[in-house]
């Protein structure tokens, strides 16, 4: 490990250094996260220093890849499941994780949630076990690595509606990767069950155009289950989809985790954490043209809320936090101001 860095006006690594992030598909919120990071660092690192991001899933394998020394930074979300990776445990638990550390969690206020036809005779998830031959569930696959697939799956089983029984009488399951073909398919018919997240981008907004629609409450068995994990609900206010006319109880999917392992040099946690304190402008600038119940990044982001994270922090990272308390960010110069 390298020596101690401490805040001054503004922390500087002197030598070349070459960070290697992990991202999400190349136009989400994660890559802007490890653009923003990547430049943040580069600015106060030496003049040689080489920064790269990879294109992941922003799923499991954002994890897989940082603890197998591929990359030394990268995004996942939500945060429930980053603390079932490091504990080991639950449907993406591979086994303990103690190297993984973290460097802060971006707000991102999300939930995962289940729309239906409100033509199906279901007010529960365990309704759809009565009519399944009616039904085409847009969602993502049960792969291991998406976590939007896992959850759902996981909520379907405790909810008394296999999906595995589900096909065998009669449903119909449409798997993509991202949460938008899959609205998309709702809202022009092609499936008449929805299951995803990204419930604060203007396409959900869109989902009640072709039909009436009607939202399910998980219910107390899916609740129950994931809170054993550790993962809670929440709620989605009345009001805030179309058509909600009751709070919703739902699963809670908040939260981008900025992760990397502890052996991260303490001079690059120190400065990545620092960059996400004081430049956190920068980044929430990009996100200012939505309302702030309504956007992937939340704003204004607070260091207290964004030291709060899943996992252990990097020791050098809960220094910067420290050391940054009293601290005013950065308002200058920034690229998108």
């Amino acid at each position: 490990m390298t020596a101690e860095v401490r805040a001054t006006a503004e922390p500087r690594i002197e030598r070349d250094i070459t960070l290697q992030f992990r991202a999400d598909w190349g136009q989400a919120n994660m890559t802007r996260i490890c653009g923003w990071l990547a430049q943040e660092i580069g600015d106060r690192s030496g003049v040689g220093s080489r920064f790269a991001t990879w294109a992941g899933r922003g799923g499991r394998d954002q994890t897989d890849a940082l603890l197998a020394g591929e990359v030394d930074i990268t995004v996942m979300t939500p945060a429930a499941a980053v603390r079932l990776v490091f504990d080991g445990s639950g449907p993406i638990g591979v086994g303990p994780q103690p190297n993984l550390r973290a460097l802060g969690s971006i707000a991102h206020r999300d939930r995962l949630v289940i729309a239906v036809d409100a033509s199906l005779p279901v007010h529960t998830v365990a309704d759809l076990a009565k009519v399944a031959d009616q039904l085409v569930i847009a969602t993502c696959a049960e792969d291991g690595i998406n976590i939007i697939g896992m959850a759902a799956h996981h909520g379907l089983r405790l909810a008394g509606a296999d999906p595995e029984t589900l096909v065998a009488d009669g449903a119909r399951f449409l798997y993509w990767e991202r949460p938008f073909p899959a609205l998309h398919a709702f809202t022009t018919g092609q499936a008449n069950v929805l299951i995803n997240e990204a419930i604060m981008m203007p396409v959900w907004q869109q989902i009640a155009n072709r039909r009436p629609v009607r939202y399910l409450d998980w219910g107390d068995d899916v609740i129950g289950g994931f809170a054993e994990l550790g993962w809670g609900a929440a709620t989605v206010d009345a009001g805030y989809l179309p058509g909600l006319e009751n709070d919703l109880r739902t699963l809670d999917f908040a939260d981008l985790v900025v992760l990397c392992r502890d052996d991260l040099p303490d001079d690059i946690a120190y400065l990545a954490t620092w960059c996400m304190v004081q430049q956190r402008k920068a980044l929430e600038a990009q996100y200012m043209h939505m309302a702030p119940d309504h956007t992937p990044v939340g704003y204004p982001l607070d260091p207290a809320t964004m030291a709060k994270t899943p996992v252990p922090l990097h020791p050098a990272a809960q220094r910067a936090y420290a050391d940054l308390a009293q601290e005013k960010p950065a308002i200058d110069g920034l690229i998108w101001s």
